[in-house]
């Protein structure tokens, strides 16, 4: 698989797709972000991603929504869930829908991008590097 990535990062938090979408950037990985779950499913109907980031507690369509279509839609296309609600229980629920992973807040955009690499590697893509590597 060569070409960058193409990750969507859904959160209806404006801070976290301020904060993640350079963050993300700088390993050469093109980032769409959305801050609402209907926006992220229009355009999912769209294009197919190659990592779908999305936060759990959103009005109107949340992330286990997102995820379910995500499956339901691509076969290949990786889930990761965040959020600042973490518990057993919605972890486990993630995880047993079908997320690759899942991550509480707040994190470190380090500790994205590894389970990023881990998610690009699971789809055959040798892994991110940072740019000036």
């Amino acid at each position: 698989m060569n070409g960058s990535l193409q990750i969507m990062l859904v959160d209806d938090e404006p801070i976290v797709g301020k904060r993640l979408k350079p963050a993300l950037a700088k390993y050469g990985l093109e980032v769409e972000v959305f801050e609402d779950g209907p926006g992220a499913l229009r355009r999912l109907r769209e294009k197919e991603f190659d990592i779908v980031v999305t936060d759990v507690r959103m009005e109107d369509v949340d992330g286990m929504q997102v995820l379910e279509y995500v499956l339901a839609n691509s076969k290949r296309t990786k889930v990761i869930i965040i959020t600042g609600y973490a518990t057993v229980e919605v972890a486990r629920e993630a995880l047993v829908k079908g997320a690759f992973d899942f991550i509480a807040k707040p994190f470190k955009p380090d500790d994205l991008r590894a389970v990023i690499d881990r998610a690009a590697k699971a789809l055959g893509h040798p892994g991110i590097r940072k740019s000036d590597d």
